[in-house]
């Protein structure tokens, strides 16, 4: 048996671990099923803000993961989400290498969709890559996506809470003009370069040598161009533009199947993994410090927020 939290939740093996944490499988043993967990030690104000953020972050959409309930011991705090037991995207990647258009299609749009409905509620994600689109088992079939890990998440038209001269993201996937403020069009872009990830099995930056010359490749390239009033400037559209790239069609069934990453002795083991790229395969979320400064006060918007969150989440609790 293995360690149990809050008198809850059974941890039975790790799934992934951060800077911040780590996430588990977890048995609850009040419902009886499984779940992953994020148990993130409070380190600072900065790690538990993110805790906050992502659980207050409630978006019901098919292509979102929503957090279910949290619970704290000690000096640690644990929210659950829903197990989705296909992996991550990053991790289709690491064993075909580069997809087809259809596969390419069928992410984008489902993960655009989910950003549509993020936005639509007022928040930006600011960490779009393929290691944060989740997969649902689905063998050969259709994939199913869902946009994950709304840790550094914000409300569009919610001050900065982050130093002054500080922007975050993944390195690679952040807009060359993002500025400081939540601005929904990051996210496309990096849905634009997570698809061209996803199309030349390359991570970012990208030679636009190596991208086919296709509707979709060219429309991808447009979308990380250095015009941004030509790249789509929402979701909608940008899921329009794709549609008109990509033709519909039934789905065919090629080499690539979603399985069981959690069962015991998986049946069909993926094929061997494309030879490495010289370029570092970890995709880290970071910061990007800059050399402009701000004097809009920090910390008392902190605790704030703190305070608020903090209440709602508490509400959720006890009603869990």
């Amino acid at each position: 048996m293995g360690e149990v939290f809050a008198g809850r939740y059974e941890l039975l093996e790790p799934i992934a671990e951060g800077g911040m944490g780590a996430v588990w499988q977890v048995q609850d043993r009040r419902e009886g099923d499984i779940k992953a967990a994020k148990l993130l030690r409070q380190r600072d104000a900065a790690s538990l803000l993110r805790f906050i953020r992502e659980q207050a972050t409630r978006i019901h959409h098919p292509h979102v993961v929503t957090p279910l309930g949290w619970a704290g011991e000690d000096d640690n705090v644990l929210f659950t989400m829903p197990l989705l037991r296909g992996g991550s995207v990053a991790m289709l990647l690491g064993d075909y290498g580069g997809l087809s258009e259809q596969w390419v299609d069928a992410v984008l749009d489902q993960t655009l969709a989910g950003l549509e409905a993020v936005h639509a509620a007022g928040v930006v994600h600011r960490d779009v890559k393929p290691g944060n689109l989740l997969l649902e088992v689905t063998g050969a079939g259709v994939p199913h996506v869902r946009l994950s890990d709304f840790g550094v998440a914000v409300p569009a038209d919610q001050p900065r809470l982050t130093e002054a001269n500080v922007m975050i993201g993944t390195p690679g996937y952040m807009a060359p003009d993002q500025g400081f403020d939540p601005d929904p069009r990051d996210d496309l872009y990096a849905t634009a370069v997570t698809g061209l990830h996803l199309l030349t099995g390359m991570r970012p930056p990208h030679d636009a040598a190596y991208v086919p010359p296709t509707p979709l490749g060219r429309l991808l390239l447009r979308a990380v161009g250095e015009d941004r009033a030509a790249r789509p400037q929402s979701a909608g559209e940008f899921r329009q533009l794709l549609a008109e790239a990509v033709p519909s069609r039934p789905w065919e069934p090629g080499e690539i199947e979603v399985l069981d990453q959690y069962a015991a002795g998986r049946m069909s083991p993926p094929p061997p993994p494309p030879p490495p790229t010289p370029r570092d395969t970890r995709e880290k979320t970071a910061i990007r410090r800059t050399n402009q400064h701000d004097d809009r006060p920090v910390w008392p918007i902190v605790v704030l927020a703190l305070a608020g969150v903090l209440l709602l989440a508490g509400s959720a609790f006890l009603l869990s």
